[in-house]
């Protein structure tokens, strides 16, 4: 059932308003953390209002401009985008207070707290896109909204990473646009609003160029190797943008983009039709994903920078997504967008860490990390939990996200995607379990184990992530969680 209302529109507009607030009156640090949190919760609470209609079917759409017959200004709120905007929204909350602990002292708070709210308003407009060329305005306008984000720290680092962020994005955006024009030449239509609007009698060779084009595009935000470059040089950022890059925002809005282009613009059945006439696309993303995940943890192995290791092993995890959905099948497809979410909360709990141990003892390497536990054994204790998490031993999200990708594959008959999921979990625990051993079984290099655990702006946020971590995998059945929003977006998909 499609119903015609506002909040769609009022979910990005209150961070813009806020963005605005804080360009306005955000010198004043008091003024500038109540319109971040405010803004954040009121965001929170009008995309849970939609909830319960999108775990019943209803699709809430608002349509602003029309341009031209098949072209307008549309966001639609299907169990997808709901489910992207519940992500986002949820964070942003517990991100904005970690932010304003981290950011205390540091300068430009009133231009970071504005982009901060920017980015995420375009994070939530991308998720409820309705249709092609919303979601291409959204997704430039969030490479412009990170950007001062990226180079917040004005270093020539800083501002190297930003040439070069601008340089992978900008170009993987041009080429979203150019594959958007050939759909609608092709379909009359970007919308999705149906389990694919393109056709094979518009020839298999144009149908491949877009879906190449496509997938470069977004393959850029969704760091699928070798277009990755980007994401290891933004670490340079302050840790609350590091942590918005790789659970909530940018990387996220590749592999959503990805999953739009794959099931509303293809469609299963056109993709297994072109596989039958010789153009079997989607296991070419099939095996671009399960390289990307097996060279991301190689790398991540050679990084003794703490978020380094991380960045790479946000490359690799991110590929799960991608991996879930060129497998083709209902488990497959769940267990990729219910990862997502999963590798949001366990993702950002160790950014959050990382962070935390910065802020506390100066510290950006692990091998400097010995003892790290018997000094913050708590914030320690958060980062372990989302290590279990990653490596998808029960009863973490991770092992939910593993278990329906594995049956996804075992019903795609592709084993093979099976065993780079083990690989990937041996490699998650070699480069994860030596940070454990050094935080909590060698003492600290200065003998000194008294606990003296980060402020409470660091630790709640780490703490509430943690929980997450865990409750999204002992409650995965229960009503209201992702799994049951997903399984409504694979049916609509599947239909």
């Amino acid at each position: 059932m499609i119903v015609h209302d506002i909040r769609p529109l009022l979910a990005p507009t209150i961070s813009i308003l806020c963005a605005i607030l804080i360009f306005w009156r955000g010198e004043n640090t008091y003024l500038r953390r109540i319109f971040s949190i405010s803004a954040a919760i009121l965001k929170w609470v009008i995309v849970l209002s939609m909830l319960p209609g999108s775990l019943k079917g209803v699709i809430y759409v608002t349509e602003l401009i029309p341009f031209t017959p098949g072209i307008s200004f549309l966001l639609r709120v299907d169990a997808l985008g709901m489910f992207f905007g519940m992500v986002s929204s949820t964070l942003w909350i517990i991100t904005t207070v970690y932010a304003i602990g981290y950011m205390e002292g540091e300068h430009a708070r009133k231009r970071f707290f504005a982009f901060f709210a920017l980015c995420v308003s375009t994070t939530v407009g991308l998720a409820f896109a309705g249709n092609l060329f919303t979601l291409f305005v959204f997704y430039e306008m969030l490479t412009v909204s990170t950007y001062p984000l990226v180079i917040h720290e004005e270093t020539p680092e800083a501002m190297k990473a930003g040439r070069k962020y601008l340089v992978y994005t900008l170009t993987g955006g041009s080429l979203i646009l150019f594959a958007t024009a050939l759909v609608f030449y092709q379909a009359n239509t970007v919308a999705f609003d149906q389990p694919g609007i393109l056709s094979i009698n518009s020839g298999v060779g144009i149908l491949v160029v877009i879906f190449a084009m496509f997938m470069l595009g977004f393959g850029v935000k969704a760091a699928i190797m070798p277009l990755h470059g980007w994401l290891p040089s933004a670490m340079v950022a302050p840790t609350p943008v590091s942590a918005l890059l790789h659970a909530v925002a940018v990387v996220k809005a590749g592999v959503f983009g990805i999953t739009r282009v794959v099931y509303n613009i293809f469609g299963v059945s056109l993709l297994k039709e072109m596989a039958s006439k010789g153009a079997d696309v989607a296991s070419v993303l099939m095996w671009a994903a399960m390289i990307t995940i097996v060279l991301g943890s190689l790398m991540a192995l050679m990084q003794d920078g703490f978020k380094k290791r991380l960045a790479y092993s946000t490359i690799s995890q991110l590929s799960y997504i991608v991996l879930g959905v060129s497998l083709l099948t209902p488990d497959s497809v769940m267990g990729g967008i219910v990862h997502i979410v999963n590798q949001a909360f366990m993702k950002i709990t160790m950014f959050f860490v990382a962070g935390a141990i910065y802020k506390k003892t100066h510290k950006k390497n692990i091998s400097e990390m010995h003892g790290i536990g018997h000094k913050m054994p708590i914030t320690m204790a958060t980062f372990t939990i989302a290590s279990f998490g990653m490596m998808g031993l029960p009863p973490t999200a991770g092992f939910i996200s593993k278990w329906y990708l594995s049956l996804g594959a075992l019903a795609a008959d592709k084993p093979i995607a099976v065993i780079v999921l083990l690989l990937s979990s041996f490699l998650n625990a070699i480069y994860f379990l030596p940070i454990v051993y050094r935080a909590y079984f060698m003492k600290p290099l200065d003998g000194d184990t008294t606990m003296d655990e980060a402020h409470w702006t660091f630790l709640v946020p780490c703490i509430i992530c943690a929980l997450y971590t865990i409750g999204l995998g002992l409650f995965a059945e229960l009503p209201f969680v992702p799994l049951e929003l997903s399984r409504i977006a694979v049916t609509q998909f599947f239909r």
